[in-house]
């Protein structure tokens, strides 16, 4: 999927809400050692710098170097582009050796994920019996009835047709997603479990990140412009309801977190 995002990974970057800290503070208390991650599919690092201020290293690796080239360099965090199809030799040569990783993390990406090798690969890395893999989506936007009105239609209607079969389970809320995976300790399932996060947003900012999903580049290659005039003017329309230039968007945070056992 990394191509897909190859023409918009600076606008991907400046558009996405921020993971909420107590989402990593919940992992961070399920990780008996805070020694090394590996944040797969890392996109511009945006849960690679704050898992950069609990563990002791992080290894970030994406298959997308455009994206990689944005994210936030710290003393702690090494980023490295891989191969879509990385073979064992190469996991322990750019991600870590066997049973040395105490957290793999997924941010709002391993809907894209070839996850059966993928888990393989992380049975692999993780420490036994501890290790953790968490991995994360959010949904849409929520801002006032009228904006949600309108996004949902541009989302859920006229993007609709050009969605990755990938994207269901985002809309699923990844309850459907496999996932081989012990509960962690005080868990009872794999969950999901729910966070919030929010982002103070222009109508220029909401509109940037409608533009800034695979649904939208699939149909500008197909030749149609999901964000016609007519629609920009109905986010125009709904966002000047009550006066207010700028709004907050709140994005429910749906986290998937298991342990690897023995």
């Amino acid at each position: 999927m990394a191509y897909l995002y190859l023409k918009q990974g600076k606008n991907y970057s400046q558009s996405r809400p921020n993971y909420p800290e107590e989402l990593f503070h919940f992992i961070a208390s399920k990780t008996p050692h805070h020694d090394l991650v590996w944040d797969a599919g890392t996109g511009n690092g945006q849960a690679a710098s704050s898992l950069a201020k609990i563990y002791k290293n992080v290894i970030a690796t994406d298959t997308s170097q455009k994206q990689l080239e944005l994210a936030s360099r710290l003393p702690n965090v090494q980023y490295k582009c891989t191969s879509p199809t990385m073979s064992a030799e190469e996991l322990e040569r750019d991600v870590a050796k066997q049973a040395t990783v105490d957290l793999v993390t997924v941010g709002q990406a391993i809907h894209w994920f070839d996850r059966p090798k993928f888990y393989q690969q992380v049975q692999l890395v993780l420490k036994k019996p501890q290790g953790i893999i968490a991995a994360w989506c959010y949904t849409t936007p929520q801002v006032n009835a009228r904006v949600d009105a309108v996004f949902n239609k541009f989302y859920f209607v006229d993007s609709r047709p050009y969605w990755h079969p990938g994207r269901n389970l985002i809309y699923d809320k990844y309850k459907s997603i496999e996932f081989p995976f012990l509960p962690v300790d005080g868990a009872e399932n794999t969950g999901p479990f729910e966070f919030m996060t929010e982002k103070l947003m222009s109508l220029d900012e909401l509109l940037a990140y409608a533009k800034s999903g695979s649904a939208y580049e699939t149909a500008l290659e197909k030749g149609v412009d999901l964000m016609s005039e007519n629609m920009i003017e109905e986010f125009r329309s709904a966002w000047a309801e009550d006066g207010n230039n700028q709004k907050v968007s709140k994005f429910p945070v749906y986290l998937r977190i298991g342990k690897v056992g023995k």
